[in-house]
């Protein structure tokens, strides 16, 4: 086997199907079975939409034009220039993507991981071999820890909490909603669903952290619930390197800042193709470089709009400037919508 990839979410996926078409023999292990479904704001911004049908991925969902700030009266809109983005179910990604996998012929099968080795031939894992291994396990990744790769951190602990009500649309953009202490980001996912994630340093309940949102919760009186509250985090993970050996971590597994600017899928998707090109060279340094350049972007404004977050006069300042300043809101979610590394 050429590569075996652990963690069938997009990051593993994607990864797989860019092996199979690349005429690599690639097999996903995924210890959870059936569609996985995450906590995550689920908007795709164009460049992902592009990505994905790049890759013959065509998930449903509802067209996005562009990204809305509200604060209070105070509210921005900034349009995509790219084309239109896309809100889509977390298990509609999902599905979408394994049925794009089995269809290139890539074995996707339900296994946990226990043990990992190398020699100047490959890896073996648990008894299987291959010349290397990928590794998408997740925020978390145990393989990360296990690899020696994990920068345990203990600051500024964020989180993430969804929830989907079922409910029409009442925008065709994504809002984020800004109180003192959480983001609120409003993703409509269908004509007739709606998911609302919470991002927080604050460790409360759902329906705590949405009593601070006024406008949101009118919107939603009324509303039936679709989907129980899902939780994610700790957000922030580092790792010291993105390869050992021949082993590569992708998408959350080789590290992630926050979720604030929602880059996940999009740097998920440009790490994945990054990979295997990196394998097929026989040039795993490259990806650690690549690696590097792709999440730049992500990784200087995500620290920069967090530190800025985190002082009160200048979070309560960030609405009001968008919507002064349209022309600098805009350049920055046209930023944003681009691939990774463009």
């Amino acid at each position: 086997m050429d590569l075996l990839v652990v963690g069938g979410g997009p990051a593993g996926l994607a990864t797989a199907l860019h092996a199979a078409r690349a005429g690599l023999e690639a097999t996903v292990w995924e210890q959870r079975a059936g569609t996985i479904d995450k906590a995550c704001g689920e908007g795709l911004m164009p460049g992902v939409v592009a990505g994905l049908t790049a890759l013959g991925v065509h998930p449903p969902g509802y067209d996005l034009r562009g990204i809305r700030y509200v604060a209070g009266a105070h509210r921005a809109d900034a349009d995509f220039r790219a084309g239109p983005g896309r809100g889509v179910r977390r298990t509609v990604l999902h599905a979408a993507l394994r049925e794009a996998v089995l269809a290139a012929g890539v074995r996707v099968e339900q296994r946990a991981v226990r043990r990992v080795e190398q020699d100047e031939d490959g890896v073996v894992v648990d008894g299987t071999r291959a010349r290397h291994l990928v590794v998408a396990d997740g925020l978390h990744s145990p393989i990360r820890r296990a690899l020696g790769l994990h920068r345990p951190r203990r600051a500024h602990r964020r989180h993430g909490l969804r929830r989907h009500y079922v409910l029409t649309p009442w925008s065709d953009h994504v809002e984020v909603h800004w109180a003192r202490d959480a983001e609120a980001y409003v993703t409509p996912v269908s004509d007739d669903l709606v998911g609302v994630a919470v991002l927080t340093a604050d460790r409360r309940p759902y329906d705590d952290h949405l009593a601070a949102f006024l406008e949101l919760q009118e919107r939603l009186a009324g509303a039936g619930t679709a989907t129980p509250a899902r939780g994610a985090g700790p957000l922030r993970q580092d790792a010291s390197a993105r390869t050992a050996g021949r082993v590569l971590l992708v998408g959350d597994a080789a590290g992630y800042v926050d979720a604030l600017t929602g880059e996940g899928i999009a740097l998920a998707l440009a790490q994945a193709s990054a990979a295997v090109r990196a394998v097929i060279n026989g040039d795993l340094a490259a990806y650690e470089r690549e690696w590097r350049r792709l999440t730049r972007r992500y990784r200087w404004l995500t620290h920069a709009l967090l530190g800025a977050t985190r002082v009160p006069p200048l979070r309560a300042a960030l609405v009001p400037a968008a919507q002064r300043l349209p022309w600098l809101f805009s350049a920055t979610v046209d930023v944003l919508a681009r691939p990774p590394g463009t």
